[in-house]
């Protein structure tokens, strides 16, 4: 094949030549690793694992992962480094008509890129506020507290009450968001100058770590990845030494073994490992693409999952032995210190608590470090990666522009989540703008590949590059047990009507049909691409979804003929695919230049 290509007369470029690679192979793991472990692994898992029985929701956790999530996070991987190409343009290879599913990927990656780094700009405005000898959440003392602010650390005769609020809630809502200047959804209030500083500070960061492409981001996660792993264990050690501290842990542990019999645990075990893992979000495919073609992704995908899980579990220690601490301190139940759910467990929470440990200025200060680390390394590949270089190769050679422009919409878009009441819209689209759809994607995408590029083309595929086709277990997961269990997800979520507080704010009605309305314009791309095809394409709708072995007889042709169109370049240019057929043809091969 390239002794062919040296002698013909037309010049192409392969997509697979010029293609950036990762320079070592532990640059991609950390990207990986990086790219799924984030700060839902610290603040989302430790509070839906309490709240769902403690120990007994490990039990659903690991059967999910087995059967539903690893099997999807390793369908993605060997899609991406077999395919050889971004989350829009993989479709042309898959089937075609499921394209709807890459545009609609992009859609709510940008809904993601305009609230998750509003959080860690949250972050970074605590960590800056952490360079002073007494942490300004310590007291009541400062200009944004009110009447109600209760210190009771160090007091003896505080009473706590329900209108009480801490030194550390104050200045999270009253300071960082000033939540009090905005009534709720209809008056946001004016944009916070000091946050949009911190934001432009992100997205600068996020900019330079991507517009060389994986040789750079794969240098910054050598950073990103590793130095939470760092902060961890020097919380963890630092939280077990606490007084109190057995008291969270055995409130995180205590199994509630009546909750098993709940759909909503299992629902939340299901999304908490599917959100966790992040296969559908079509990072993992941009990212395994740049692989040599005969890694073993199995091991990458066994490894990586388990790295996951385990961080998770891990940072559960982490928050509870604090919890704990708070609730000996407090004086009350470990339940009513961890009502905080969601991030304001990583801002009010925790920081509350290292306020009033020794040391606490260095503790905070490496707190922070890691939620920044965390979060970056999520937001540095995702809608990016899969965006620019699945668009065109005129994008991807002019890399710079597009990713300032795009850079610069992600920015725009972030302003709603800047203002007074940015931590309402912050919620909502946290919750309605990735939420179900996301996992609608997967179950599509785990369809499109198992039953109409068909399991046994995919098996072949993962034969070329492993040696060894997938056993069954695997096979078994992606037709069936994959599929159904996303099936579960969507329709028991779609079931239950959200009720949605923030503090003391609930959300009204047309918020909610406002939410349905973000989900739905990302998903309906799908549809609308399908129409499009069927109308545009002659032919009947099998021959359009469904490409036949005719099809794959002439790859086999165009392999040795020199004039191989530029969009098969990527098959052609691959000995390691044996297809029956190539004996039957082997005559009208001889005979071709």
């Amino acid at each position: 094949c390239h002794h062919h290509r040296s002698a013909a007369p037309v010049p192409v470029i392969t997509q697979t030549d010029s293609r950036d690679k990762w320079s070592k192979k532990m640059d991609f793991l950390l990207s990986v690793i990086g790219f799924a472990v984030d700060l839902g692994n610290v603040w989302r898992f430790p509070y839906i694992c309490y709240q769902n029985g403690g120990g007994a929701f490990l039990i659903p956790y690991v059967l999910m992962a087995i059967f539903g999530g690893v099997p999807l996070f390793y369908m993605e991987l060997a899609l991406g480094q077999f395919h050889r190409t971004g989350a829009i343009s993989i479709w042309k290879h898959i089937c075609p008509i499921f394209k709807g599913i890459g545009y609609a990927i992009c859609v709510i990656a940008l809904y993601v890129s305009f609230y998750y780094n509003t959080i860690i700009a949250w972050a970074l405005f605590y960590f800056y506020s952490s360079f002073s000898s007494i942490l300004p959440w310590t007291n009541c003392d400062n200009v944004w507290n009110t009447p109600d602010c209760t210190n009771y650390f160090g007091m003896d005769n505080i009473t706590w009450t329900n209108s009480s609020r801490s030194p550390a809630e104050e200045f999270y809502t009253r300071n960082v968001l000033e939540l009090h200047k905005s009534s709720g959804l209809k008056n946001l209030g004016g944009v916070r100058w000091q946050l949009m500083l911190c934001l432009f500070l992100i997205f600068t960061i996020v900019y330079f770590s991507l517009w060389k492409g994986v040789k750079t981001s794969g240098k910054v996660v050598w950073v990103t990845a590793t130095l939470p792993y760092i902060v961890l264990f020097i919380l963890l050690i630092r939280g077990a030494t606490l007084p109190g501290a057995w008291k969270g842990v055995v409130f995180y542990l205590k199994p509630q073994w009546d909750k098993l019999l709940e759909t909503s645990v299992w629902v939340d075990a299901a999304a908490q490992i599917f959100f966790s893992l992040g296969p559908g979000f079509g990072v993992l495919l941009a990212l395994s693409s740049y692989n040599p073609f005969t890694n073993n992704c199995y091991r990458d995908a066994i490894v990586t999952s388990l790295v996951n899980c385990l961080t998770s579990f891990v940072s559960g220690f982490v928050i509870f032995t604090v919890l704990g601490y708070m609730a000996e301190m407090r004086k009350v139940e470990v339940e009513d210190v961890a009502r905080d759910k969601g991030p304001s467990l990583l801002f009010i929470t925790y920081p509350e608590a290292i306020a009033n440990m020794m040391g606490s200025t260095f503790f905070a200060i490496i707190f922070f470090v890691m939620m920044i680390m965390l979060g970056l390394d999520s937001t540095v590949p995702s809608s990016i990666t899969s965006l620019a270089f699945s668009l065109s190769w005129s994008l991807y050679h002019r890399r710079e522009l597009f990713v300032l422009c795009l850079v610069v919409v992600c920015f725009l878009g972030s302003l709603s989540t800047l203002t007074n009441g940015g931590a309402y819209v912050v919620k909502l689209l946290e919750e309605f703008g990735v939420g179900c759809s996301i996992i609608v994607l997967g179950f599509l995408e785990a369809i499109a590949v198992s039953w109409f590029y068909g399991i046994n083309r995919f098996s072949n595929d993962i034969q070329a590059m492993l040696g060894k086709a997938p056993g069954l277990f695997w096979r078994v997961c992606w037709v069936a047990i994959s599929p159904a269990f996303l099936a579960f997800i969507i329709i028991s979520s779609l079931l239950k009507v959200p009720q949605l507080t923030l503090f003391d704010y609930k959300y009204p009605d047309w918020s909610i049909t406002v939410g349905y309305l973000i989900g739905f314009s990302s998903f309906m791309w799908i549809p609308i691409y399908m129409v499009y095809k069927l109308v545009w394409t002659p032919g009947s709708l099998k021959q359009v979804s469904v490409r036949k072995e005719g099809r794959r007889l002439e790859q086999v042709v165009t392999l040795v003929s020199p004039w191989c169109s530029p969009q098969r370049l990527a098959v052609c240019l691959r000995p390691e695919r044996t297809i029956p057929e190539l004996h039957a043809d082997s005559l009208h091969m001889t005979t071709m230049p």
